[in-house]
């Protein structure tokens, strides 16, 4: 059965998702409307910016934000200046981490929404004299809804998962900033396979039950 240390990882987990998944849907909704309205020739570049967490490895993303959130790195330099104190080996340097590695699988949904929508329901709310906020408000985020349904379900599940960000950011301290995937570590490390296996047996059924919750509302919207 897990043990107290094991469900304080899980509730940390639970709330870190919750945490950073929350933020990326405010936080990227704007950024994922300019990518999928603009014809900017920034596009590209800061397309790709969002989407290095898919290519690069966990390790070396921690390694930077480790850098940065360092003293003297510039995120560091500023929690300083405003009296906020050093964020690596935090809660929230790892919230502000993964907000960093989660990031395209809650921008890349949102906007493939958006441009999947195209433009004439914009049109039509300006023939009606919607201003554009108006538009985008009643006519472009109900359209847009299971773009944003799909980014929550991969921004929450990937940051369920996260291992090697949290681990160079956050470090292992209990009740701080252990998360599941760290305290599987720490089993795995001390030999205890029992442990190991109730902690990552959850988390396969979890990943395999959210996939197939995305899977199955993907081909059902499809045959309809």
């Amino acid at each position: 059965m897990p043990t107290s240390e094991d469900i304080e990882a899980i509730w940390l987990t639970l709330k870190l998702a919750i945490i950073v998944t929350s933020l990326l849907l405010v936080a990227g909704t704007p950024i994922a409307w300019w990518l999928a309205r603009t014809r900017s020739r920034l596009k590209g570049p800061i397309g790709a910016v969002v989407a290095l967490p898919l290519v690069l490895p966990p390790t070396v993303i921690g390694f930077y934000m480790l850098l940065a959130m360092g003293p003297h790195g510039p995120i560091g330099r500023l929690t300083n200046f405003l009296g906020v104190g050093a964020l690596p080996f935090t809660f929230t340097g790892i919230v502000i981490a993964s907000l960093c590695y989660s990031m395209p699988f809650v921008i890349q949904p949102i906007q493939n929404a958006f441009e999947a929508m195209g433009d004439r329901p914009l049109e039509a709310a300006a023939t009606l004299r919607a201003s554009p906020l108006d538009a985008f408000f009643s006519v472009a985020l109900p359209l847009a809804k299971p773009g944003f349904v799909t980014a929550a379900i991969l921004g929450f599940a990937h940051t369920i998962g996260e291992f090697g960000v949290v681990l160079m950011v956050g470090g292992n301290i209990p009740n701080k900033t252990r998360l599941v995937s760290v305290q599987i570590y720490d089993h795995v490390e001390a030999m205890d396979y029992t442990r190991a296996h109730w902690l990552s047996g959850g988390m396969l059924l979890f990943s395999f039950f959210v996939l197939l919750g995305l899977y199955t509302r993907r081909t059902g919207k499809t045959d309809a």
